[in-house]
């Protein structure tokens, strides 16, 4: 689909950048199965789009944290494997086993509620056992794990549940030669290997990233999980930057210039005068904001480039607006400004926004708002 209408801002997504990023990152792990992560909207890129686009690339497994994103997918007609991993208490488990998920058990109550879903639908639910092995967020605890495999092996010999996977998340997979990575892996090897003594025949295993599937070719095992990789922005400036890896950046964010005005030296631009013109000089309006899921962060710092320039926001990030200043330069109204790309005209990137707003790129792309229109390109691809 090619988008030549006006617009106020867009984010054009690159369908067959995704599918190669795909391509380069089952290339790191050969003998792994690959899950195509598309949770919060796929990064915020589109949910649907991107998993059917790394479908295409060859991804059998896709991976969503919350049940209504997995059951979502199947409503759109997504086939195959669909894991979900983020469950409360009263969740949607009958229809998560009535729509063939797999679904992530992190301790009894889970368990207790997924085998009464089980029992109601008469179906047995495919679960995978999240073993917490560091990070301290979701998963079981070491001391734990025996109970909640003994219990799932209890409701396996029932024909209520199959478990079918093992697993884990990196704490810090994006910080090489860290120290919590090593002890990771051999609590994940331990917890794994007690499971299947007891009994449990996981399809895969897995505990590998983004920054795992790139720098980890010992945590891959059975199945990776890359998540932001795909999407072609990296895990974090230590890992190696996009280009490293070959990968390219998916979505291009870009506005219209909305108002292009002389200003006088001395004069304040806008909420609290941050910044005050140090000469006489044009600014240009961006017609996009915080509400849009521009970093208000990135006041006064953040990187556009607006006719073959690279300019700066000056002065604060508004909801709906930020000014750039133009250097006396006047480009027409409506000429394009680019936020963010993959950097082949000379525009910033996601990682340098991130940078000028002290936070990380995943954040960047995953929080353009729903205001903002997604154009995707290439959606098949011979395109």
């Amino acid at each position: 689909m090619n988008e030549t209408a006006p617009f106020r801002v867009r984010a054009e997504i690159d369908l067959a950048a995704l599918r190669a990023n795909v391509r380069v990152l089952r290339a790191h792990a050969p003998d792994a199965a690959f899950m195509a992560v598309v949770k919060a909207d796929g990064y915020g890129h589109g949910m649907v789009p991107c998993a059917r686009a790394a479908r295409q690339a060859g991804a059998t497994w896709l991976g969503t944290a919350t049940p209504e994103e997995a059951l979502a997918l199947r409503a759109a007609g997504l086939p195959g494997r669909i894991m979900c991993w983020l469950w409360t208490p009263g969740g949607p488990w009958r229809e998560g086993v009535e729509a063939d998920l797999d679904m992530s058990v992190s301790a009894l109550w889970a368990l207790q509620e997924v085998t009464a879903a089980a029992r109601a639908a008469g179906r047995t639910a495919r679960i995978q056992l999240k073993a917490d092995t560091g990070l301290g967020r979701n998963g079981c605890m070491p001391a734990d794990w025996p109970e909640l495999v003994d219990r799932a092996l209890r409701a396996e010999a029932e024909g209520l549940v199959k478990v079918t996977g093992l697993w884990s998340h990196f704490a810090c997979a994006d910080e090489p030669g860290h120290p919590s990575i090593a002890a990771q892996l051999t609590v994940f090897r331990e917890m794994v290997a007690h499971a299947e003594e007891r009994g449990i025949r996981p399809e895969v295993r897995h505990i590998a990233n983004s920054p795992g599937t790139l720098t980890l070719p010992e945590a891959h095992f059975d199945l990776v999980r890359p998540g932001i990789a795909m999407y072609g922005v990296s895990p974090s400036p230590e890992v190696g930057t996009s280009q490293d890896f070959g990968l390219r950046p998916v979505m291009t964010l870009t506005a219209s210039l909305a108002h292009v005005k002389r200003a006088p030296a001395g004069h304040g631009v806008s909420y609290g005068h941050h910044y005050v013109t140090p000469g006489e000089t044009t600014l240009g309006l961006i017609p996009a904001g915080y509400g849009d899921g521009i970093p208000r962060h990135a006041s006064g710092t953040a990187p556009v480039l607006v006719d073959g320039k690279l300019r700066t926001a000056a002065g604060r990030v508004a909801m709906d607006q930020f000014v750039v200043d133009l250097g006396g330069d006047e480009p027409e109204v409506g000429s394009e400004a680019v936020l963010f790309g993959p950097g082949d005209r000379g525009e910033p990137t996601a990682e340098d926004w991130a940078q000028a707003a002290g936070t990380i790129a995943y954040e960047i792309v995953t929080r353009i708002g729903s205001r903002v229109p997604r154009v995707h390109v290439h959606e098949r691809p011979d395109d």
